[in-house]
C-alpha cells in the first residue's frame, strides 16, 4: 500500500513539473492524463479487498441466530417436531388395590351358629349346622302330650314351640282327629344314622328323601313330622309312617290348611324340589311363629323360598 502511493505521487508530481514547463503540447498532457487513469484503475483492481474482521462475523451469526430463535410477527411459525415416545418416561401412578364388594353378613360362623333365639335360621341340602349345634331349651313331649299322640316315642321340642303345638294338637283332637307325632329334634349324630341308612337302601334317592348331617331343619328343635292312622288303608301298606299321600289323610288335609293359625307351616311343599333340595314331605312341619307361618300361607310362599329373598346368605359348614 506504502509503495502505491509513493508511485501516484511521483506521477503527480512530473505531471506539475511538465505542465508549469509547457514542456509538452496539450495532446500529450491528454495521453499522460488517460495513462495516469489507467494506471489507477488497474492498481485498485490487484489490492485485495480488506476481510471482515472475526468480530463482525460472528456478530452477524449472533443475529441470524437471534432471529431464528425469536419469530417476528411476520416470521413463519417454528416447525413442530413430534416427540418421540421412546424416549418418553412413564411417570408411575400408584397402583390402587379393588375394594373387596362386601358379602352379606352371615348368621354366624359355621362353629358358633347356634339358632337358640332365630327361628328363621336357614337350613338346606347347601346351609347346614355345626356338629355341636344344638337349641338349650330343649323339652321332652312325652311329659306335655297323651301317649296316643307320641308314640311312646322320646321326642323334643324346644320350649318356644311347645305351646303352639299343643294348642293345636288339642284343637285337632276336637274335631275328631288323631294326629300322631313321629319325630321331634334329631342330633347331628342321629342324623347321621338316618342319613346312612337311606344311603344304603335307596342310594339313587337318599339326597332328596333324607338330609346329611348338619342339613335337616330337625337339628333346630322346631320341626315336627306327623303321621295317620288313615295313611295304611290308604297306601295298603301295614305299619307305613311316612307317605307322600299323607296329604289325602284327614290330618294332612287339617295341617296344610290350619297349622298357620299355631305358627306351623309346611317345610317343603310339592314342586320346591329346586330350591329346597328335598322331595315333597307333606307331614314335616315347621314352627316360625304365627306371623311368618300367616304371611306364608297368604302369599303362597314356602320357607326356603322366602328366607333366601330376605336373609343374608349364611355361612357353609
Amino acid at each position: 500500500m506504502d509503495k502505491l502511493v509513493f508511485v501516484n505521487y511521483q506521477f503527480s508530481s512530473f505531471l506539475v513539473q511538465c505542465l508549469f514547463m509547457k514542456k509538452f503540447s496539450f495532446i500529450w498532457l491528454g495521453t499522460l492524463l488517460a495513462l495516469f487513469f489507467l494506471m489507477g484503475c488497474s492498481t485498485e483492481t490487484a489490492v485485495s479487498p480488506t476481510p471482515l474482521s472475526t468480530t463482525s462475523t460472528q456478530g452477524l451469526a449472533t443475529a441470524a441466530s437471534t432471529r431464528l430463535l425469536i419469530p417476528t410477527s411476520q416470521a413463519l411459525p417454528p416447525t413442530i417436531t413430534a416427540v418421540s415416545t421412546a424416549t418418553i418416561t412413564a411417570t408411575p401412578q400408584a397402583t390402587t388395590s379393588p375394594t373387596a364388594t362386601p358379602s352379606p353378613t352371615p348368621i354366624g360362623p359355621c362353629t358358633n351358629r347356634q339358632p337358640a333365639g332365630n327361628l328363621l335360621t336357614i337350613v338346606t341340602q347347601t346351609y347346614g349346622l355345626s356338629r355341636d349345634s344344638a337349641p338349650p331349651d330343649l323339652v321332652l313331649l312325652t311329659d306335655y302330650l297323651p301317649i296316643e299322640v307320641t308314640l311312646g316315642y322320646p321326642s323334643e321340642l324346644r320350649q318356644v314351640a311347645l305351646a303352639p303345638l299343643q294348642q293345636m294338637i288339642a284343637e285337632m283332637q276336637t274335631e275328631g282327629l288323631q294326629p300322631r307325632i313321629l319325630s321331634g329334634y334329631r342330633s347331628y349324630a342321629a342324623q347321621a344314622i338316618s342319613w346312612e341308612k337311606w344311603n344304603r337302601e335307596v342310594p339313587e334317592y337318599a339326597a332328596i328323601l333324607s338330609a346329611r348331617p348338619g342339613h335337616s331343619e330337625h337339628q333346630l328343635g322346631t320341626t315336627v313330622d306327623f303321621g295317620s292312622p288313615e295313611l295304611a288303608e290308604i297306601t295298603g301298606i301295614a305299619d307305613i309312617q311316612f307317605h307322600t299321600y299323607f296329604y289325602q289323610t284327614s290330618e294332612g288335609r287339617w295341617l296344610a290348611e290350619n297349622g298357620h293359625l299355631y305358627g306351623f307351616t309346611l317345610s317343603y311343599p310339592r314342586g320346591a324340589l329346586e330350591t329346597t333340595g328335598f322331595y315333597y314331605e307333606p307331614w314335616h312341619f315347621r314352627y316360625v311363629g304365627v306371623e311368618t307361618a300367616t304371611f306364608l300361607y297368604d302369599s303362597d310362599f314356602y320357607l326356603t323360598e322366602y328366607q333366601l329373598s330376605t336373609q343374608p346368605e349364611p355361612c357353609i359348614p
